[in-house]
């Protein structure tokens, strides 16, 4: 079974835009999971423009699934996220004022840098996940530091699936090969959406998990949120 994690940043983003708790993300969370999600995903940062760090305990508390944290390993959020122990941590690169996530880890050259924090994560009992663009020859330092999984960025399977999908999937099929070489568990997200998911699952060995957000919250506004977790959960079973 391949597990549908929503990220709920842009529900976040809708709630700071006017200063109150509406939508109130805990209800959120409770209602998503009712309607068959499999995990809530986070990705608090630095400016806190969606998510915010106070909302991770409380956020804890009521997922039932699997509670996922993206994010740029500053000693802030290692703390912070050590402080409400998710199921997994997906550690990403990004810089304090990036837009959103659109590049993986250099593992070959961040490989020092990496292995002492997942090894925090780990011997907290959390699962690790790399963030990682679909290049097979990082598959093999991804692994020498110890994480548990790899998440592929999907960010140039979307843009380029449209005018040719097996020259878009190709490198996460060969990037999926080597995960499973060194035994490492696959995840995908960011820009996978209705239009290209089925596909993308039915081409890359082993996935188990997809975050998806953005798409499924703009989605969300046309077919209801209940819907549309239902129409994603669709794709990942036929």
């Amino acid at each position: 079974m391949i597990r549908l994690s929503v990220n709920i940043n842009k529900i976040a983003l809708i709630r700071n835009s006017r200063g109150a708790n509406l939508p109130d993300l805990c209800q959120v969370t409770k209602d998503l999971e009712r309607f068959g999600a499999q995990g809530i995903t986070v990705h608090p940062r630095p400016d806190e423009r969606h998510i915010r760090f106070s909302d991770l305990p409380l956020l804890r508390e009521v997922v039932k699934t699997e509670f996922n944290i993206e994010g740029y390993p500053s000693p802030y959020f290692i703390d912070q996220v050590l402080g409400c122990s998710p199921d997994q941590v997906t550690l990403v690169p990004d810089p304090p004022d990036a837009l959103t996530s659109n590049s993986g880890w250099d593992t070959r050259n961040q490989l020092e840098f990496l292995k002492p924090i997942v090894r925090k994560f780990k011997d907290r009992g959390i699962r690790v996940s790399l963030f990682l663009n679909p290049e097979p020859e990082l598959v093999h330092f991804a692994a020498k530091t110890g994480t548990d999984r790899i998440e592929l960025y999907t960010g140039l399977y979307s843009a380029h699936y449209s005018n040719n999908p097996q020259a878009a999937v190709s490198p996460h099929v060969l990037t999926a090969f080597e995960a499973e070489k060194f035994k490492l568990g696959l995840n995908a997200g960011h820009d996978l959406n209705l239009s290209n998911l089925s596909y993308y699952k039915d081409q890359v060995a082993g996935l188990m998990e997809v975050s998806i957000g953005h798409a499924l919250v703009c989605d969300a506004l046309y077919f209801g949120l209940q819907n549309t977790v239902q129409m994603y959960l669709l794709r990942l079973s036929n």
